[in-house]
This record gives structure tokens, C-alpha cells and sequence, in this order.
């Protein structure tokens, strides 16, 4: 074992055994009674908080997919930056300036708040998804197009599989954002367990902060695995090791 993994390994080590401390500190000091006394409540607050973030990247899906697919097409490739940059500046506005700006359009409660992650969640889908299509061997076009598949069938079973795993790769960082950003909608009334978060923090009350905020973090966690799983099982070996030897350069 060279040196480089036995620091990787002790480092790991050491952060499992502080998050396993930690949960053992909170759970003795009753940080996490909220979730025990008020179960009904805690599962609202979650399935508030999966609709938020499940909803706001279906919309971001539906509409950074096809601006990709139109932008990496040979007749609209030059215009790529133009989308690329409104994108970026969608991304650099703070979050809570993009909810005050729902609120003006669409009120308060859950719809802005849905809005707002929407406009979050666009840039990485549709940066990674650009990233995916421009990557492909123009050859296995090539080899397509003397096979004689049509355009259609050459995008299908050609250019999808092979971007597949960068488009996840954007759902993934998409969706691990919204988790995060889904608990400032409890400032317009968008519910989730920011709920819990902000009550925390507002009436310096550990025990809601903590119920609030690991499940968040447990939450990010698993949809972000669940979706590397998925990426590898959608994808061509050939695609999710270039992106894995890519992600460790």
C-alpha cells in the first residue's frame, strides 16, 4: 500500500468514527427527539422536501435536455455560448434574490419555490449534457452513417448512450444543489424541512436544527449515489470510465 492510499484509508477511518461519534453525542443528548415525538410531521416535512427537489429537476430536465440536443447540432453549434452564458448568469444570482424574484411572480408557497430551484437546477443539465454530446467520437457517427442509420436512429442508439453518463452526471449535481437550496424554501412558505432548519437556528433549538438538517444531508447523499448507480448501469462501460478517468485527473 503506497502512501497516498494509507492517508486516503486513516482519513476515511477518521471521518467515519467522527460521523459515527457524532450521531452517538446527538442521539444521547436528544438532538434528533423531534423526529420520534413528531413522526407524522417529519415524514411531511420530507415528502414536501422530495417534491420541491423532484418536481424542480423534472421541469429542468424537460427544458435544458432539448436546448442541449438543439445546441450541439451542427446548425445551431455556434450559438451554443450565447445559451451557455444566460445559463451562467441564471447560476451567479443568490439564491434568495431568485426567491424574492418567484415571489413577485408567482407568490408565496410552494410554486415559486418550485420555480426558484428550477432556475438552479438548468445550468449543470444542460452543461453537462452539452459536455456529453460534444465528447462523442465523431467515428462512431461515422461508423453509423455507413451502416445506414438514419439521423434519428443515429442520435438513439448512438449519441444517447454515449452522453448518457455526463447528462446523469448533471442530474446528480443538480439534484444534490436542490436538497441543499430546498430549505431556504421555508422563507416563502414552500415548506420541506428547512421547516425545521430555520426554527432551529431562529429559537436556538439544537434538537430541530440537527432533525432538520442531517436528513437533508442523508438525503443529498443517497440520491447522489443512487444516480452514480444509475449512470453506470444506463451508460456504455466505455463512457463511465472516461468520465470516471476525467473526474480523477
Amino acid at each position: 500500500m503506497n502512501r497516498k492510499k494509507l492517508i486516503a484509508n486513516i482519513v476515511r477511518i477518521l471521518l467515519y468514527a467522527f460521523v459515527i461519534g457524532f450521531f452517538i453525542y446527538a442521539g444521547v443528548n436528544g438532538y434528533f427527539s423531534p423526529i420520534f415525538e413528531q413522526t407524522d410531521t417529519f415524514w411531511v416535512l420530507v415528502g414536501q422536501h422530495l417534491n420541491l427537489v423532484m418536481l424542480s429537476s423534472i421541469l429542468a430536465v424537460v427544458i435544458a435536455l432539448p436546448l442541449a440536443v438543439l445546441f450541439t447540432r451542427p446548425r445551431f453549434r455556434k450559438y451554443e455560448w450565447i445559451a451557455s452564458n444566460v445559463a451562467n448568469l441564471a447560476q451567479t444570482v443568490p439564491s434568495l434574490a431568485v426567491l424574492a424574484l418567484a415571489i413577485g411572480i408567482l407568490g408565496v408557497g410552494f410554486k415559486p419555490a418550485v420555480f426558484a430551484l428550477f432556475i438552479y437546477s438548468v445550468l449543470p443539465i444542460f452543461r453537462n449534457a452539452v459536455a456529453g454530446f460534444n465528447s462523442i467520437n465523431p467515428d462512431l457517427i461515422d461508423a453509423g452513417k455507413g451502416m445506414g442509420m438514419k439521423a434519428s436512429q443515429i442520435f438513439w442508439r448512438v449519441e444517447v448512450p454515449n452522453a448518457a453518463y455526463a447528462i446523469i452526471g448533471g442530474l446528480r449535481t443538480a439534484i444534490v444543489l436542490n436538497v441543499g437550496t430546498a430549505a431556504l424554501a421555508y422563507y416563502i412558505g414552500g415548506g420541506g424541512l428547512g421547516v425545521w432548519i430555520m426554527t432551529g437556528i431562529e429559537l436556538f433549538d439544537n434538537a430541530y436544527l440537527i432533525s432538520g438538517a442531517i436528513p437533508v444531508t442523508l438525503l443529498a447523499i443517497g440520491l447522489d449515489y443512487l444516480l452514480r448507480g444509475a449512470g453506470y448501469v444506463i451508460s456504455p462501460k466505455s463512457a463511465s470510465q472516461t468520465a470516471d478517468s476525467a473526474t480523477s485527473t
